[in-house]
């Protein structure tokens, strides 16, 4: 329960893009390659949803095999996965040993899987902002990627502006 409302106060203020909680932790220093072993992503979305499609499409633009589950339950899933609230989109992937939540660039997971930055147990892209990867749309948000780690805190672990071109992976 503390957890939640730890993460429910941070999650106000760093979904906010002009706003900075604090500072965006440094990355691990020992910066690795991503193999092709480590491009698979498990998704899992609601039923019918087309904008997880779009997205999945995105990701395989960039590299990476997807497997999609139409999953009735996929908030029961977010839930047992640990991913608060706040947090949640309309899909929750997995690649390697993190969750990705909602429309994630490919960069972001390809940036996690590389730099592998203690602690983190996943990212995600709260709600389904305009002109995020699968939710492309001629006026676009600017939005945060956001870090979860295992003792419950969250960071903004990347920014992205209105009208980014995500077609670049790296």
């Amino acid at each position: 329960m503390i957890r939640n409302l730890l993460v429910l106060a941070l999650a106000a203020v760093l979904l906010q893009p002009g706003l900075v909680a604090s500072e965006e932790k440094s990355p691990a220093k020992n910066e690795t390659t991503v193999g092709d072993n480590e491009r698979h992503v498990r998704m899992h979305k609601n039923p019918g949803c087309g904008c997880c499609d779009l997205w999945a499409e995105h990701l395989r633009q960039h590299g990476f095999s997807v497997a999609v589950t139409e999953d009735p339950k996929v908030y029961d899933l977010k839930e047992s996965s640990g991913i608060p609230q706040p947090l949640h989109s309309c899909h929750t992937a997995f690649v390697g040993k993190y969750f990705v939540e909602g429309h994630v660039p490919a960069k972001d997971i390809l940036s996690l899987l590389r730099l592998k930055p203690q602690g983190v147990t996943g990212i995600a892209v709260p709600g389904m902002p305009l002109g995020s990867p699968g939710m492309e749309h001629p006026r676009p948000q600017s939005f945060n990627t956001i870090a979860l780690t295992s003792d419950g805190s969250a960071y903004v672990f990347a920014k992205h502006e209105a009208g980014e071109d995500f077609s670049n992976g790296e």
